[in-house]
C-alpha cells in the first residue's frame, strides 16, 4: 500500500472527525508539517507516528492499511470470461471464472473435457490445493497414476504437488468445476 493511500485515509478520517490540522497535531503530538506531508503521501511515517494517528482518530491501526474495494471489480461478466485451451484445443477448454484483477487466493475454472481425451498428455503438478467437482458426465481422475471413476456430483481433493490428470473415456463432453486454492500444507 502506498503512502498516498494511507495519507488519504488519514485525511478522510481527520476531516470526518472535524479536526483541523492544528487540533490534530496537538492530539497526536506530531507536527502540523509532518501530518500535512503524511496526508499528501510525501512522508514515510514511522509505526509510532501511525499508532499515534490511529489512536487520536479512535480507529484500529490496521485499518490504515486496508485497501478499499470497488464492488464492480468483484463481478466477472460471462461475456468477459477468458478461455484457455490445451494442446491446440484438442483436449480441453478451461473457462476462467475468477476475475483476474481480484488477485484472489482462489482460482475457479470450469472445464469442458472433450470426448475420448485427457486434460493433459502428461501429468499436471502444482503448488495449489485443488478440488474438482464433476458437473456433467463421468470421468476418471488419475492421481499419482491411480485411476478413480467419478460421476456427476462427485468431488475429489488433490493435494499440492500430486501428479494428476483427468481422462474422459466416453463419447460425450464432460464438465468439471475446478477450485484451486493456496496451499496450507
Amino acid at each position: 500500500m502506498s503512502n498516498i493511500t494511507i495519507g488519504r485515509k488519514i485525511l478522510e478520517q481527520r476531516q470526518k472527525k472535524g479536526y483541523s490540522i492544528r487540533e490534530f497535531s496537538k492530539k497526536t503530538g506530531l507536527s502540523t508539517s509532518l501530518l500535512s506531508q503524511i496526508e499528501r503521501g510525501i512522508a514515510n511515517p514511522s509505526i509510532n507516528a501511525l499508532r499515534s494517528i490511529a489512536e487520536s482518530l479512535d480507529i484500529a491501526l490496521h485499518s490504515l492499511f486496508v485497501v478499499d474495494v470497488d464492488n464492480e471489480t468483484l463481478i466477472l461478466r460471462k461475456k468477459d470470461r477468458k478461455k484457455v485451451y490445451r494442446e491446440n484445443a484438442k483436449h480441453i477448454v478451461f473457462d476462467i471464472l475468477t476475475p483476474e484483477y481480484m488477485h484472489s487466493n482462489i482460482d475457479i475454472l470450469w472445464a469442458i473435457l472433450n470426448p475420448q481425451s485427457e486434460t493433459t498428455e502428461g501429468y499436471m503438478k502444482h503448488d495449489k490445493e485443488e478440488f474438482a467437482v464433476i458437473t456433467k458426465g463421468e470421468v476418471y481422475a488419475i492421481i499419482e497414476e491411480e485411476e478413480h471413476h467419478l460421476e456427476v456430483g462427485d468431488i475429489i481433493r488433490i493435494l499440492p504437488r500430486m501428479k494428476h490428470k483427468f481422462r474422459n473415456k466416453t463419447n460425450e463432453h464432460v464438465e468439471i468445476l475446478f477450485i484451486l486454492t493456496t496451499s496450507s500444507l
